[in-house]
């Protein structure tokens, strides 16, 4: 199976090997959010994936 490299390259794998992605959703379209919002999508988040996605997305870790 290959792997989704789209999907791959928004991913960042830590030192302990958790995933972090950036929020969707905030390159336009920001003028009427609220600034606490906007600074609020800018954190990272975690990401869980199961054992068969991580396999499918991640297959060198």
């Amino acid at each position: 199976m290959k792997t989704n490299k789209s999907f791959t390259k928004r991913l960042k794998v830590t030192k302990n090997g958790k995933l972090i992605a950036r929020k969707p959703g905030q390159d336009h379209f920001n003028a009427k959010k609220s600034r606490a919002n906007q600074l609020g999508r800018k954190r990272t988040q975690k990401i869980k994936l199961t054992n068969k996605a991580r396999r499918r997305f991640l297959p060198n870790s």
